[in-house]
């Protein structure tokens, strides 16, 4: 309740004015859930708005209106107020304010018991969004929108109402501002907003009632038109998405040809630069390798970022101003013609918000090029790894960042198009934008294949220890080795070591994984923790159990056995919903002797890959063929 700070001229007129505007109200609000009032004369004069919200019923509108109209003396002597209620809304001037849609009363009132992640949040900014679209198209400027939390058994409730007083364009006015103060209430799991002209409400305790017999009698009358209508929009829609598949696939498909025909050209030896280049057009992926070089300074040292898997990586400024990243591959040979074909290839096929982006590349210069958007923050190894900067990742920060990697593995693993297993995920190929979002980078050594094989049999590629013992010992490959390498990430990004050790420094039975694995049997986790974040502990959340958690999650993806270890849409829904029960997780791998062994010849014959190859290529990144 909001009381005026001014009073009204003459007590008697203003009471009798009162009463008779309420006695009015109380007709008109039976048969609508609005009235509007204006009652008396001059100072005294009494103008009375009340609106019940949409999803309310007739009865239950002339409840709440009573008990609203029972409050409102309270403000008496002052010239007027305003009051919400969860079901109706009541204001009271001495002046003509029905087209008021801001005040300095407006107000945001936040819930303060439960904490939601990040997904909830999402989940909630979007179903704002939704609600103001559908009020802003409907006549009654109502709105209510239930969405479901994705990949939890949670959801999000929202409504938001305009005063019916307004026009339109102060509606929306009205929403827009409502829709930007609600967000202030991330990350509790309740908030409203009280505006001047409309009321916003979110919570993820359903809060909405049965749509109201109104709306059912409206259905009835048209119930028949409606059915037909919908069955035609369906089966056009129906259509229409087919053939954008269809479409998709078969752009996709030629894309990969005219790919493997530039490919061919440039390893061959038998093309020019103009027919490379016009293919590279055709598919919107063509780069000068002039405009790149000169975007980078010549290549000048001052914009080196770091070395990849095979090559260089350059930031550069186009001439319209925007940033770049570019790879420098020094790969004109047969033997490294597969890996730039193989990311060009599936990273331009790819849209998610989690995913590096590939803004084309070149192949007409002395090397070839692979330009990137920029990534402000550089990757993710360079603060978790690093004592100072890794004081700027809080938890918050860090817990966003693997919510969005798992999102963008859940992409690639469940796409519709094809599966996509990485294969080198580790805390380096994680871009990090201006805000610490995280970006999947490096698909160099990413392979796809369909969803009628369970498997595929291939030689081994990836980072010393992060892949996955199935996949060292037979090479076979499937999502779970990506889960591997993801519990590993889960793990560095807790304790802020990295698990990336050589077998000459140090005794394999001592990596991370296993240094966790002893600390999680004997319930001393917390000894493990990065040093930074304990400067950031929240006082109003258990920064303990979600750290814990992840741990757990870490240990899980990390199992021994590929069947034991979770998909990643199931691991996304583990580290997103807070008080389910987890799993004991196995023991993870290489903590007896047959697996210290295995490990160790790996490393020997990965060492030896390296060192048959050029100096382009990272020394902990390697393809190597097996015996079977």
């Amino acid at each position: 309740m909001n009381c005026d700070g001014g009073s009204h001229d003459n007590d008697t007129l203003f009471v009798e004015n009162f009463v008779r505007a309420t006695e009015i109200t109380s007709n008109e609000i039976q048969d609508s859930h609005i009235s509007t009032v204006a009652v008396g004369a001059g100072p005294n004069k009494n103008y009375l708005l009340t609106q019940c919200y949409g999803d309310l019923s007739s009865q239950d509108c002339i409840i709440c209106y009573a008990q609203i109209r029972t409050f409102f003396p309270s403000c008496y002597p002052r010239s007027g107020g305003s009051i919400y209620l969860d079901g109706c809304y009541m204001r009271l001037q001495n002046y003509s304010f029905f087209e008021e849609y801001t005040g300095p009363n407006d107000t945001t009132v936040c819930g303060n018991t439960t904490r939601k992640d990040a997904l909830f949040l999402e989940s909630m900014r979007q179903a704002v969004v939704n609600v103001v679209t559908v009020a802003l198209r409907n006549a009654d400027y109502f709105g209510r929108e239930e969405m479901l939390v994705w990949g939890t058994n949670d959801s999000v409730y929202v409504l938001a109402e305009c005063w019916k007083t307004l026009s339109p364009s102060s509606c929306r006015a009205c929403l827009e501002n409502a829709s930007g103060s609600i967000t202030t209430c991330s990350p509790w799991s309740e908030g409203r907003v009280l505006n001047t002209g409309c009321f916003m409400r979110y919570s993820d305790i359903n809060f909405l009632n049965p749509v109201p017999r109104r709306y059912k009698n409206r259905g009835r009358i048209i119930a028949i038109v409606v059915s037909v209508f919908s069955s035609v929009v369906v089966l056009m829609v129906s259509l229409v998405i087919v053939l954008h598949i269809r479409k998709r696939r078969y752009l996709q498909h030629e894309k990969r040809v005219k790919l493997a025909k530039v490919i061919e050209l440039k390893f061959s030896g038998s093309y020019d630069d103009e027919q490379v280049a016009k293919i590279l057009n055709d598919i919107s992926l063509n780069f000068k390798y002039s405009t790149v070089e000169k975007a980078t300074g010549n290549w000048d040292e001052s914009n080196r970022l770091g070395q990849g898997g095979f090559g260089t990586v350059y930031k550069g400024v186009l001439s319209d101003g925007r940033e770049i990243a570019v790879k420098r591959l020094f790969l004109n040979n047969k033997h490294r013609a597969a890996d730039f074909y193989n990311e060009v290839n599936i990273i331009s096929s790819l849209e998610h918000k989690n995913l590096v982006r590939l803004l084309g590349c070149s192949c007409s210069g002395p090397e070839s090029i692979l330009v990137y958007e920029f990534l402000p923050n550089m990757s993710l190894d360079l603060f978790i790894f690093d004592e100072t900067k890794g004081k700027e990742l809080s938890w918050e920060k860090r817990f966003q960042i693997i919510i969005g990697i798992s999102e963008g593995l859940v992409y690639l693993h469940e796409n519709t198009i094809t599966r996509i297993i990485h294969r080198d995920i580790k805390a380096s190929n994680i871009l990090l934008d201006l805000r610490f979002r995280p970006k999947i980078a490096d698909f160099g050594l990413a392979r796809s294949f369909q969803d009628d094989k369970s498997h595929i049999s291939t030689a081994i590629a990836g980072t010393i220890g992060y892949m996955a013992p199935e996949y060292l010992a037979y090479g076979r490959l499937t999502e779970k080795v990506d889960v591997y390498s993801f519990g590993v990430l889960l793990l560095e990004v807790v304790t802020g070591l990295t698990n990336n050790i050589s077998s000459t420094s140090i005794e394999y039975t001592d990596n991370l994984v296993s240094m966790v694995w002893k600390h999680f049997k004997q319930g001393r986790v917390e000894e493990i923790f990065d040093p930074n974040l304990m400067m950031h502990i929240h006082p109003n959340i258990s920064f303990q159990k979600q750290v814990i958690k992840v741990v757990h999650v870490g240990l899980l993806c990390t199992q021994e056995a590929p069947s034991l270890r979770p998909s990643m849409s199931a691991t996304l829904k583990m580290l997103a919903e807070n008080d389910e029960p987890l799993p004991a997780p196995s023991n993870p791998p290489f903590i007896d002797e047959k697996t210290i062994e295995l490990n160790n010849i790996t490393q020997k014959l990965l060492k030896n890959c390296n060192s048959d190859h050029s100096s382009s290529v990272a020394t902990d990144s390697c393809s190597q063929f097996y015996p079977r």
